[in-house]
């Protein structure tokens, strides 16, 4: 008798380990399938800002909130293949970074050029819904902050897609003015 029960736990077991690895691989293959975009909560989700449209593009709203404040950049399009962006990077009261230029499509990134100060720019990347200015700006770029304050490092989480939403961010304008730095 105790060998008929070992032989039913060992089939039991191979069959359990079988169903799972068969349900494990129809998982596998619907991660992998497109994703339906006549859907209708997919495309009120794109309509929304909520998901990425298929095109690559910057404009939208960058933010995220610290315990020194709040950093945030908004971006809308500005011709074929170029956008306007405002940025500002809180260190603290009365310590914050402002600026504002252009943005290009450079390779796998995109090439952001700042307003009103002469060679600096910088190539900065969107990885995993966060956009990314490298570790080191050009000297060039000091002049955007304050004391030793900088934007190099700077990351910020994408919070919306939506040009709507871009043209509605409210940032300090370094000067205790409230604006709308991408409202036409």
């Amino acid at each position: 008798m105790m060998p008929e029960i070992r032989r039913a736990l060992l089939l039991g077991a191979l069959m359990l380990a079988g169903v799972l690895t068969a349900c494990d691989r129809s998982s596998a293959k619907k991660d992998s399938a497109s994703i339906d975009a006549g859907n209708p909560l997919e495309m009120a989700a794109r309509e929304r800002g909520v998901v990425r449209p298929d095109s690559a593009s910057p404009t939208g709203v960058f933010e995220r909130a610290h315990d020194l404040g709040r950093d945030a950049l908004c971006a809308v399009p500005s011709g074929a293949g170029k956008w306007r962006f405002a940025l500002t990077a809180s260190y603290g009261p009365g310590l914050s970074c402002t600026a504002s230029g252009t943005i290009t499509r450079e390779g796998e990134g995109w090439r952001m050029r700042f307003a009103g100060a002469e060679g600096c720019d910088a190539l900065v990347h969107e990885e995993e819904d966060e956009l990314r200015l490298p570790g080191r700006l050009p000297s060039q770029c000091d002049s955007l902050c304050p004391a030793r304050a900088s934007l190099s490092g700077l990351f910020l989480p994408r919070a919306s897609w939506d040009e709507a939403d871009a043209k509605r961010l409210q940032m300090g304008d370094g000067r205790g003015n409230v604006v709308r730095p991408c409202a036409d």
